[in-house]
């Protein structure tokens, strides 16, 4: 007896909870929509589940994501809340564990490859007799981009362009003479009836109103009106040429350099390239400030052998300085209101291999500057692992960018998408400094300088600001209560 198939597909429902094991983070996703085979046999019926793996989304702005590496391989029996893959994310690498037992039964997507958030990238069978039904679905699934492309009919010849009509020959049609009649036509219909010797008053007007046109004055002088008959010609056919350029505009071409090499970006690369292009849309300002860092200087000799970083320094300072300047830690998200942020959250830029990232210290105002330390080495530890949670590199409402420790003295910062501004801060070097009596002495100063979003941050909020900053700077004391 022949046995009959039936399907159905279980609505796709995604859930996500993070867990930490050790200092590697884990997702947890589930392995859906479920497709149920149904075999009616003579004797039994037997269900096979077939589940999908997704390609979960690990953060708010991700896209897609790269195989970084299968955890586990084809044929492998899998446990609810195992590790299967790591996936490279647009800034961290994430172990993703299953919730459902089963046998790895096919990898769609290999490592080093990439695919969208939501596509398959490996199926999960219940038991060993639906691993090669798995596995055919695998292949088809595999060849399915490419054969709709072979199999497809050709597209259909563009519709031949349909014959232009040749606009209808104004007839001049010679009216009684009538001197009560008014005549109406264009300045240039006149001067064309004046240069070909027509009288216009014995002429019917094709116009609006009666209005007598130069088409008139032309059919009227036996002129055949080559150049208005060709225009329509002339615009179609400029038509599917302008069509044709204007891609060109948007992607420029550069002149080939013999020898180089093309590297795609990687995943965080091109992340940050979009954050930047993003940024473009902001209009923005930029304060520079002097300040003296003499006392900064001395604190930090001080704590530095208790673990405290000059960035942990400049961090503590700034969320103080924020807590009195509420306008500089807020976004503009919609472009038409502002949104007040009740936490400061400082991110700092972190230079890692292959890219650029932001940890987040969260609550930099709430906390004491060696907690704060001990929390920041946390994060520049897990950054350069590419460990962050996503809630770890996103929640930033002020960023800090420090170039310092590398001898720049001045630097512009771009803002990044959905902050109000950006701290760039040079480093502290020996300047002849002028004090209130006109007496010169040497002492270290640095500059600052802040980007911000000039919808939400005017000029004066920000040299409030910045003046705040550098009180706390020259006197900080308040920054180890």
């Amino acid at each position: 007896m022949s046995s009959s198939l039936l399907q159905s597909r279980v609505p796709p429902t995604l859930s996500f909870s993070s867990s930490i094991a050790g200092t590697k983070p884990q997702w947890r996703f589930t392995f859906s929509p479920a497709v149920t085979f149904t075999r009616r046999t003579k004797n039994s019926t037997i269900h096979a589940k077939i589940r999908e793996i997704f390609m979960p989304a690990l953060s708010s702005t991700m896209t897609e994501g790269k195989i970084v590496s299968w955890i586990k391989s084809e044929g492998d029996v899998l446990s609810k809340g195992e590790s299967v893959v790591v996936v490279e994310s647009d800034k961290a690498d994430m172990d993703v564990e299953t919730f459902y037992d089963g046998i790895l039964a096919a990898i769609v997507v290999a490592e080093g490859e990439s695919a969208p958030v939501g596509a398959p990238i490996g199926l999960l069978a219940e038991t060993e007799a639906e691993i090669e039904e798995a596995k055919a679905k695998a292949a088809g699934a595999g060849s399915a981009p490419s054969t709709p492309a072979a199999s497809a009919p050709p597209s259909p010849p563009p519709p031949a362009a349909a014959p232009v009509a040749a606009a209808p020959t104004p007839v001049a049609t010679p009216v009684a003479a009538d001197g009560s009649r008014k005549i109406v036509s264009t300045p240039y219909a006149k001067k064309l009836a004046k240069q070909h010797k027509v009288d216009i008053s014995k002429l019917v007007g094709s116009g609006p109103f009666g209005r007598i046109t130069p088409a008139d004055v032309e059919a009227a002088a036996g002129i055949t009106p080559a150049k208005s008959s060709a225009a329509p010609v002339m615009a179609a056919a400029s038509a599917p040429v302008a069509a044709a350029a204007a891609p060109a505009k948007s992607a420029p071409t550069f002149a080939e350099i013999p020898g180089a090499t093309i590297v795609p970006f990687t995943t965080m690369q091109a992340a940050v390239s979009k954050n930047m292009i993003e940024s473009l849309s902001v209009p923005t300002f930029r304060v520079g400030y002097p300040i003296i860092t003499d006392a900064l200087d001395a604190l930090y000799e001080k704590v530095k052998p208790k673990g405290v970083t000059m960035t942990a320094l400049l961090a503590k300072a700034a969320a103080m300085a924020l807590v009195q300047h509420p306008v500089v830690n807020a976004s503009c998200k919609d472009g038409k209101s502002f949104t007040y942020n009740n936490s400061i959250n400082i991110a700092v830029a972190v230079a890692i291999n292959g890219g650029l990232i932001t940890p987040v210290l969260q609550d930099a105002d709430k906390l004491d500057l060696y907690l704060l330390s001990q929390k920041w080495k946390e994060l520049v530890e897990k950054a350069r692992s590419k460990q962050l949670q996503p809630h770890e590199y996103n929640s930033g409402t002020f960023t800090l960018s420090n170039l310092g420790m590398f001898g720049v003295d001045r630097f512009d910062a771009i803002l990044p998408p959905g902050q109000g501004a950006i701290m760039a801060v040079g480093a502290s070097k020996p300047t002849a400094v002028a004090d209130k009596d006109g007496y010169f002495s040497v002492r270290s100063q640095m500059l600052v300088n802040v980007t911000a979003d000039h919808r939400i941050v005017y000029g004066a909020d920000l040299a409030a600001f910045l003046k705040t900053f550098a009180k706390i700077v020259q006197d900080p004391d308040s920054l180890t209560m």
